[in-house]
């Protein structure tokens, strides 16, 4: 049921990533002829008066389809209605419409996980230092840390029961690759001061340690819509900039971070994971998904929203469209390697599941 529910949970966002180019199209008067859930294979289709509705095998993915693809469709060509006839800021507004209803859907979804399941805090200040990772221990054990320790403080920032003081210390200590670091930790009974020095890699100072938050996670609802909307659009902030500084560290340290890349098992294998242990965070894991989906699409990459919208930026300024077979070059281009991609990484991360590797022992 995990795994069911993490997949609903990536159809769902699909979803809503449609559902925006097909409102957008539709309350302009633009005639749309398909609206798809998945593909491949149709298990179930509706023909309204304009639209054809279906609902296809592989849910992870979907398309809004219009007159002006369908070559067999007996709509004039000059017809104002559709959709490559309308002005650049028409299709601009269709195109865009998915991102849009994206990130609105993430921030809908924080809000919710705010006034209903609440914001989640430790039982106690800190931050708890689970273990030490073997490869690259020798800074935290040469530094005196052990697992158990909880650290209060660093660089005298004082760390208290938001979870968000996990991601305090991380930065701090990403912040400060080569420099000394001081700490303030708790080990039993015992207020001990260390210092350590980050290790400096591509991706910033690194000490080698698994971190949680210290004792048991309690949320506590926010009944105050008001109060509510503030931390939602805050932590709506907070992850939109995460995720661009993911991808900013994707660019710049390819090498590094392209290894952590994940495809759609894996996406569906963590919230999987999530449905099963912390039910409660599939709200927020719908969330950061959502606003990594909204980026991804509009990145200027062929065969994206933002490659389209590059297209449109580029009519704009000469005046006048690239020609067609341009324009189906580079999206055909852009298509092939985005599917390339994607069945690399679905065959290896399919290749990595317990099941599957028990087969071949």
């Amino acid at each position: 049921m995990s795994v069911l529910a993490a997949i609903a949970v990536l159809a769902v966002l699909i979803l809503v990533h449609e559902l925006g180019h097909f409102i957008a199209a539709r309350s302009q008067g633009i005639l749309v002829n398909r609206f798809s859930l998945g593909f491949g294979p149709v298990l179930w289709k509706y023909q309204g008066s304009q639209t054809e509705y279906a609902v296809r095998a592989f849910p992870l993915g979907g398309f809004v389809g219009f007159p002006d693809d369908d070559p067999d469709s007996d709509i004039p060509p000059n017809d104002p209605n559709l959709l490559r006839n309308r002005p650049i800021v028409d299709r601009a507004i269709v195109i865009s419409a998915g991102v849009i209803a994206n990130l609105i859907f993430a921030y809908f979804l924080l809000v919710t996980q705010v006034s209903i399941i609440g914001v989640g805090e430790a039982s106690q200040p800190g931050v708890l230092i689970q273990q030490l990772a073997p490869e690259v221990s020798s800074v935290a054990t040469a530094a005196g840390i052990k697992p158990g320790d909880v650290i209060l403080a660093a660089n005298e920032q004082e760390f208290g029961t938001a979870l968000r003081e996990v991601e305090a210390f991380r930065d701090i200590i990403k912040n400060s690759p080569g420099e000394s670091v001081q700490l303030e930790i708790a080990r039993g009974d015992q207020r001990l001061t260390l210092n350590i020095v980050p290790e400096d890699k591509p991706t910033g100072g690194t000490i080698g340690i698994g971190l949680a938050p210290n004792g048991q996670v309690i949320r506590r609802p926010v009944r105050n819509l008001g109060q509510a909307l503030n931390i939602g659009a805050n932590e709506f902030q907070r992850l939109v900039v995460m995720t661009f500084q993911g991808f900013g560290q994707l660019i710049t340290n390819f090498g590094e971070t392209a290894s952590q890349v994940a495809g759609p098992i894996k996406i569906v294998q963590i919230g999987s994971s999530i449905a099963q242990n912390d039910t409660a965070s599939l709200l927020f894991f719908g969330a950061l998904i959502s606003i990594n989906l909204a980026i991804i699409n509009i990145l200027p990459l062929p065969a994206l929203d933002g490659g389209q919208l590059a297209f449109l930026l580029i009519e704009g300024v000469r005046g006048k469209p690239l020609p067609n077979r341009i324009q189906e070059g580079v999206m055909q281009t852009g298509l092939v390697l985005l599917l390339g991609l994607g069945i690399f990484l679905i065959v290896k991360e399919t290749s990595q599941l317990d099941w599957v590797q028990k087969l071949f022992q």
